[in-house]
C-alpha cells in the first residue's frame, strides 16, 4: 500500500538554500501557472494558504515585476481553510493575504472568493462556501471542483489545510468543505477536503524550518499513516504535487531528492 502510494504522487521535491530563494521560485511558479491556466481556460482558479512562506509569497506578488506578469482580471482566488474567526480577526488568513496582496493589486472584487467565518455556525461556514465552490465551477452531484494550483503548508504535526490528525475531514469524500472540530485548538476549523485538494492540476506545499525536518521525513518517506500524518493524504489522482523546501526542513531526507537549487 505504501509503494502504491508513492507511485501514484510521485512527488517532485526541490529544496532551496534558504526560505527567500524558495519565495523567489515560488512566485516564478505562481506566474507561470496562471498564465498557462489563462492560456489554455481564459482564467487561473488557485486555493491560497495561510502561513509563514504564503504570506511572503503574496508580499513579493504584490511587488514589481511580479504583479504585471499575473493577469489578474482573470485570476479567481479561493481559500483552502480558514479560522473560524472574523475577517478582521489577526489569525484570518483572509485578512493577512488582504493586508499582503489584495489590498495591492487590480484583482476585481468578484474574483475574490473568501470563506465567510463570521457565521457563528461553523456549520453553515462549511455548506455556504461549498455552495459557492458549486455555483462557480458549475458542478453537478458528487462531483468536486477542479483548481487549477491549490498551495499547501504542513505543520509540525502533520496536518495540512486544516486537516488535523485524528480528525473525520481527513477521511472525509463526499463533502468539498467541511467544518472541522480540533480538539487541540478547542475551536472549529473550515477546510477544503482531500478529494478536492486531489482533484487539483497541481498541489504545491510550502515547508521551512529544521522544526519540521523530522516531519516531512515521515511523510515524504515513512509508512503511510494519514491519520497520524494528514499531509500524506494528498495525491493528486489527475494532477502533480511539488514539495518546494527549504534546506534546514530538508535536512533528514534522502539524498535523491529531485533537486537541490
Amino acid at each position: 500500500m505504501q509503494e502504491l502510494i508513492r507511485t501514484q504522487v510521485k512527488p517532485d521535491i526541490q529544496v532551496f538554500p534558504n526560505p527567500e530563494a524558495l519565495t523567489w521560485a515560488a512566485a516564478t511558479e505562481f506566474v507561470q501557472q496562471a498564465n498557462q491556466a489563462i492560456q489554455a481556460r481564459g482564467q487561473f482558479t488557485i486555493a491560497l494558504s495561510g502561513g509563514s512562506t504564503p504570506k511572503s509569497l503574496y508580499a513579493l506578488l504584490a511587488t514589481q515585476p511580479w504583479r504585471k506578469q499575473i493577469p489578474w482580471n482573470q485570476v479567481h482566488l479561493f481559500w483552502g481553510d480558514e479560522r473560524h474567526v472574523l475577517p478582521s480577526d489577526p489569525s484570518s488568513n483572509f485578512r493577512m493575504t488582504q493586508e499582503r496582496l489584495l489590498f495591492q493589486v487590480p484583482i476585481p472584487f468578484q474574483n475574490v472568493h473568501r470563506i465567510k467565518a463570521e457565521n457563528p455556525n461553523a456549520q453553515k461556514v462549511a455548506t455556504e462556501y461549498e455552495q459557492d465552490l458549486k455555483q462557480f465551477f458549475q458542478l453537478g452531484e458528487h462531483q468536486f471542483p477542479r483548481f487549477d494550483l491549490v498551495l499547501l503548508g504542513m505543520g509540525s504535526n502533520g496536518h495540512t489545510a486544516s486537516l488535523f490528525p485524528g480528525t473525520d475531514a481527513v477521511h472525509e469524500q463526499s463533502r468539498s468543505v467541511v467544518a472541522s472540530w480540533v480538539e487541540k485548538l478547542d475551536t472549529h476549523r473550515i477546510t477544503l477536503t482531500p478529494p478536492v485538494i486531489n482533484n487539483a492540476r497541481k498541489v504545491i506545499f510550502f515547508v521551512t524550518g529544521s522544526e519540521k525536518a523530522a516531519t516531512l521525513k515521515a511523510v515524504l518517506e515513512g509508512q503511510y499513516q494519514p491519520d497520524r500524518l494528514p499531509a500524506q493524504i494528498i495525491r493528486p489522482t489527475q494532477g502533480k504535487v511539488m514539495w518546494m523546501v527549504d534546506q534546514a526542513a530538508a535536512s533528514s531526507l534522502s539524498t535523491n531528492v529531485s533537486s537541490i537549487l
